[in-house]
C-alpha cells in the first residue's frame, strides 16, 4: 500500500508537469521517480533532437528562411535541445557512393554529411556507449547503456556469459589505433584484467572469460 501511494504521488507530479505545458524530460526527478516514469511510456519523457531537412542548396550554404524560426521556437519551447540541419537528398546521393567517391563529392559540393553528427548525438541523448570484441576474422561493435558493468556487457553477447562471468581482459580502442596492433598494446602494458564491478567505457575492447553454462 505504501508503495502504491508513493507511485501515485509521483504520477500526480508528472500530471502537474504536463498540465503546466512542460515536457516530462525537463523536470527534476529522482531515481525512484524515473523508475515510475519509465513504466508510463510517456513520449515527452523521451530525449529529443530536432532534425531539419533542407534542400541540398540550402544545406550546403547553411541558409534557409525558415531556420531562424525553427531555432527561435526551440529556444522558447524546448531550450537546450539540439537542432541538426541536414539534406536528405544530399545524404541519399552520398550513400550510393564508395567512401573515396563520397569524400570527393563532399569536397566538390563544399559540405559534409551530417549523418555522423546525428548518430553520435542520438547515442549521447539515449545514454548509449559501445564496446568491441575482436577475433582474427571479425570485429564486432556492441551497444550498451553507459554505466553498464562488465558482466551485463558480456550478457549482451550471450546471456550465459553474464551468468558465468569470471573476468574481462580490456584495452582501449585509442591505444590500439595509436600502437597499431594488439601485441604492441600488450607490450606497453595497456592490457588490463577487470572484474565484476568494472564499468565498461565507450571504446573498450573486451575479451570475456566465463565458466561453463549450467543446465
Amino acid at each position: 500500500m505504501k508503495k502504491l501511494k508513493e507511485e501515485q504521488a509521483i504520477v500526480e507530479r508528472v500530471l502537474a508537469c504536463l498540465q503546466a505545458g512542460k515536457d516530462v524530460r525537463k523536470g527534476e526527478w529522482g531515481n525512484k521517480d524515473v523508475e515510475v516514469i519509465n513504466s508510463l511510456l510517456l513520449l515527452t519523457a523521451k530525449p529529443v533532437i530536432y532534425v531539419v531537412n533542407l534542400s541540398e542548396k540550402d544545406y550546403i550554404r547553411q541558409k534557409n528562411k525558415h531556420l531562424p524560426k525553427v531555432f527561435k521556437w526551440v529556444q522558447e519551447n524546448s531550450p537546450g535541445d539540439m537542432i541538426i540541419p541536414l539534406s536528405v537528398s544530399f545524404e541519399e546521393r552520398l550513400s550510393k557512393m564508395e567512401e573515396a567517391e563520397a569524400k570527393a563529392e563532399e569536397e566538390k559540393a563544399g559540405g559534409k554529411s551530417a549523418l555522423g553528427k546525428l548518430v553520435i548525438n542520438m547515442r549521447k541523448e539515449l545514454n548509449l556507449g559501445s564496446f568491441f570484441t575482436c577475433g582474427e576474422d571479425e570485429v564486432r561493435q556492441w551497444t550498451i547503456r553507459n554505466g553498464t558493468k562488465a558482466p551485463q556487457a558480456a550478457g549482451v553477447i550471450h546471456t550465459d556469459f553474464e551468468k558465468t562471468f569470471i573476468q574481462a581482459v580490456m584495452f582501449k580502442y585509442a591505444d590500439l589505433v595509436d600502437l597499431g596492433n594488439e601485441a604492441d598494446v600488450k607490450a606497453k602494458g595497456k592490457v588490463q584484467t577487470k572484474g565484476k564491478d568494472y564499468v565498461v567505457e565507450d571504446g573498450d575492447i573486451l575479451h570475456f572469460k566465463a565458466g561453463a553454462a549450467k543446465n
